[in-house]
């Protein structure tokens, strides 16, 4: 381990969140890794002060009018900070919300492969030879001309827009219309040209139902409201006076206007459903003109290479790397020979960091939208081991999370690289594996919340054996020994059958039930298909519980989330023992700061109900509703409930400030002058969950739901935390305390998907036996996971691989984690044999 740093950053006064005014020096050219309790302050000192300051500092030296381009972090709070190198964040987040963002674009890989195909393809006889941007989908050189560089067409057929053909006009048998008067009209409309509005669809002429649906005729004619055919039909020969001239709109022009033209996000959302997605009749998918796919190399167009693996890409890329290229019919120029070697050589390197960091799963074409945190993660840290940047820090947040300990090392080699070229790695971590490997840690403690923020050790890994308040030395030197958990036997089983999705083929599982179940494998093996999408689908179709549906945010999002992608696979046996599935993942728990944790997990409602009660509140007659911020006659009208304001400023970035009128409490003044127990409304939603167990002792529907947020690890949250601000493992724990807090039936079956993303091995603890509570009152939980003391803990563990991609997707082994420890062929069973007490 190296002791030779090259100088430290020295912190004085850091007091961001709940940092208590820490001093503390850290050394440079080194692994960094900052530990703790989840939420100690870790991230407020590696995060908040020293990547924020960086930043500021590097954004003081761009001019104001390029400064508004960058999303700025606020000032933090410090006395002083000397040293501090340039530094880049690799924080987990999830893809943006695009179908053009692929693994290729953010791994920059796509680049080079286009200009492998302008410089170095095989062309057909007479064609110009083609820049590299007429190689990509996201340009107009290169889009198809009819799905625009998309792969997928739109269109509104007659089945998706009248589903029941058995219906007549007037029964509404054209679904896609609107409903309500403007439905109404179109029908009248009808009526007036003469139409049968009262013979069932399908009985109609094809030639009229073509018309109906598909004609971009928009013929104006009068409407008399509410008369029949006949009544109508004679009004029109007298010529009477109509109720108003209506316009006719045909139902596949309705559909494609709305979607593209309307504001509402619900009436976008609704004519979603009746447009269909097909591939391209013109690209055939592969989102290109045909110019470019008819250019060549290794056999294969450029959409076909990157639609193949990374590690069959690399195999491809080997001999051309190498210079010794198969041998071709026509002969290549020498210079056409140097470019194809050259290129090769330059992909091939960069592959290698991806797949050694256990990526070679996933294919360019990938969309960044699917792939989780800890893979997007990986993607921009593959980047940065070849950017050749030196005497940078780079901050890290979690990289291992998701991650199989085979994985975990293969980072480990990756952070080594990018320290021997030169540079800092201050990295945020609860791994113990990690932790191991740094040269320096400094650990933050000793609790959550106001009772942490504390530097506890500061120094070589070594020392902090002598720590004794730290929660981490406790793990880390194996202080906390494990009693030997006696594992229960499955009293049914869940049993799958020829199960097909993404890399899993006809495949057979069966799960356990009556127990703690756990499914590992390395990332990419197929848990995740097998789980959290196969199960968790064939399963609410076994028992009608509608698929939840996705708050999404762009046309794009909205039309693939009604493609969830090819499933087959059916239940053969076990759902008798089945009435209820929970599924309890990292979606966020809302999109926007209005959603709290209060609000999600019902406190909100109770809070509100005991400030009504109040003697204040009864003499003002004000109700519950009046100590909600969604509602106008309790919230600070100037910012209208939210907190803050945004200040406009010319060339600079738009700054969000408190609000001048409530100074970021939320609420009107008279709102603010009711007080239960001395406290505000603002003060309570202001509480940590631990400090609000205290306040309120003697409420026993808060105190017990409190109990269960802080069991599960989630004490130094505040209850009016936003949404936003809420990592996918603090989300899916209080999805977890939300249901813990329910009266359980037994009967039910929960499905977490790596529940300990973000949490310390304490807070591990805690999480486990909450699902043990859940198993012993008669219910059944399955969990993915990578965690060795999740899995050693479990009473039944789904080894699934043995490899990613297409060398995984099988199940290796299944049994108590004992047996499954000894098996041979599990690249999970070393890493398990360790972790077992």
């Amino acid at each position: 381990m190296s002791s030779d740093f090259d100088g430290y950053v020295r912190v004085r006064g850091a007091r961001e969140h709940n940092l208590q005014n820490v001093d503390v020096d850290i050394p440079r050219n080194a692994l960094v890794v900052f530990t703790g309790v989840s939420g100690s302050g870790k991230s407020s000192l590696a995060f908040g002060t020293l990547y924020a300051e960086a930043q500021r500092r590097y954004l003081e030296s761009v001019s104001p009018y390029a400064r508004r381009l960058f999303h700025q972090m606020p000032v933090p709070e410090v006395d002083a900070i000397d040293g501090l190198p340039p530094a880049v964040a690799l924080q987990q987040q999830r893809g943006t919300p695009t179908t053009r963002s692929s693994v290729g674009s953010v791994s920059t890989l796509s680049n080079s492969l286009r200009m492998l195909y302008s410089r170095a393809g095989d062309y057909p006889a007479g064609q110009a030879l083609l820049y590299a941007e007429s190689f990509s989908p996201n340009t107009p050189q290169g889009a198809c001309p009819q799905c625009h560089g998309l792969g997928r067409v739109y269109e509104a057929t007659e089945k998706s827009m009248v589903p029941d053909d058995s219906l007549t006009i007037r029964e509404r048998a054209v679904a896609a219309w609107p409903t309500a008067w403007h439905g109404q009209n179109l029908r009248d409309i009808l009526v007036t040209l003469g139409y049968d509005v009262d013979t069932p669809w399908r009985e109609l002429p094809k030639k009229v139902r073509d018309w109906i649906l598909f004609t971009d005729e928009q013929p104006t004619v009068p409407v008399y409201a509410g008369l029949t055919p006949a009544e109508t039909k004679r009004a029109l020969k007298r010529k009477e006076t109509p109720s108003y001239q209506g316009t006719f709109t045909g139902a596949r022009k309705y559909v494609l206007q709305t979607f593209a033209g309307t504001e509402s996000a619900l009436m976008k959302k609704r004519v979603a459903q009746y447009l269909v997605s097909m591939a391209c009749p013109t690209c055939e998918g592969k989102r290109l003109r045909q110019e470019a796919l008819s250019v060549t190399f290794a056999g294969h167009d450029i959409t076909e290479i990157s639609r193949l693996s990374l590690r069959q890409l690399a195999q491809l890329l080997q001999p051309y790397a190498a210079g010794k290229p198969p041998a071709r019919k026509k002969k290549q120029s020498p210079e056409k020979v140097v470019v194809t070697q050259r290129i090769s050589a330059d992909l091939l390197a960069r592959l290698e960091v991806m797949l050694d960091l256990g990526l070679g799963y996933l294919n360019l074409e990938r969309g960044t939208p699917t792939l989780s945190p800890g893979e997007l993660q990986r993607l921009r840290l593959a980047t940065q081991v070849r950017s050749s940047l030196f005497g940078v820090v780079y901050v890290l947040d979690e990289p291992s999370a998701g991650l199989h300990p085979a994985d975990t090392e293969a980072l480990l080699r990756a952070l080594d690289r990018l320290k021997a070229a030169g540079n800092s790695l201050f990295v945020v971590e609860h791994a113990l594996d990690v932790i191991r490997h740094a040269d320096w840690i400094i650990d933050v403690g000793p609790k959550a919340g106001q009772h942490g923020g504390k530097v506890l050790y500061s120094g070589k890994p070594d020392g902090l054996k002598a720590v004794k308040e730290s929660r981490t030395a406790h793990y880390l030197f194996g202080a906390a020994a494990r009693t030997a958990h006696e594992p229960r036997q499955p009293n049914g089983w869940l049993q799958l059958r020829g199960v097909v999705r993404n890399n899993l083929q006809g495949l057979d599982a069966d799960f356990p039930l009556g127990v703690l179940a756990t499914v590992s494998g390395v990332s990419g093996s197929g848990k995740s298909s097998l789980v959290s999408q196969a199960l968790i689908q064939l399963v609410q179709a076994q028992l009608g519980q509608p698929v939840a549906a996705e708050p999404v945010e762009s046309s794009e999002e909205l039309l693939d989330a009604a493609e969830p992608g090819e499933l087959r696979g059916h239940i053969a046996g076990g759902m008798e023992q089945l009435r209820r599935l929970v599924q309890v993942d990292q979606k966020p728990i809302g999109r926007t700061p209005r959603s709290n944790l209060a609000t999600y997990t019902g406190l909100f409602d109770h809070v509100r109900k005991l400030l009504a009660g109040t003697r204040a509140a009864k003499a003002k007659h004000y109700d519950a509703g009046r100590f909600s911020f969604n509602v106008a006659k309790g919230r600070c009208p100037h910012c209208s409930g939210e907190g803050f304001v945004m200040v406009e400023l010319l060339f600079l970035p738009s700054v969000y400030a408190p609000c001048p009128e409530c100074d970021g409490a939320r609420y009107n003044p008279q709102t603010l002058a009711v007080r239960y127990r001395d406290h505000n409304i603002a003060e309570v939603l202001a509480l940590t969950v631990d400090a609000a167990w205290e306040f309120f002792e003697d409420v026993p529907p808060l105190r017990h739901a409190l109990d269960v947020l802080r069991a599960v690890g989630l004490g130094y949250l505040r209850l009016g935390q936003p949404a936003t601000e809420l990592s996918g493992g603090e989300a899916q724990r209080i999805k977890l305390a939300t249901e813990l807090q329910r009266a359980s039936r037994g009967d039910t079956l929960y499905v977490l998907d790596e529940p300990t993303t973000g949490l310390h091995p304490s807070d591990i603890d805690l999480l486990l036996a909450q699902l043990h509570k859940l198993v012993d009152a008669g219910n059944s939980v399955i969990v993915v996971e990578h965690n060795m003391q999740v899995l050693a803990d479990s009473d039944w563990l789904i080894d699934v691989g043995p490899g990613a991609g297409e060398e995984g997707g099988r199940i290796v082994v299944s049994g108590p984690p004992a047996e499954v420890a000894r098996h041979k062929s599990s690249r999970t069973a070393p890493y398990l044999r360790r972790s077992m007490p």
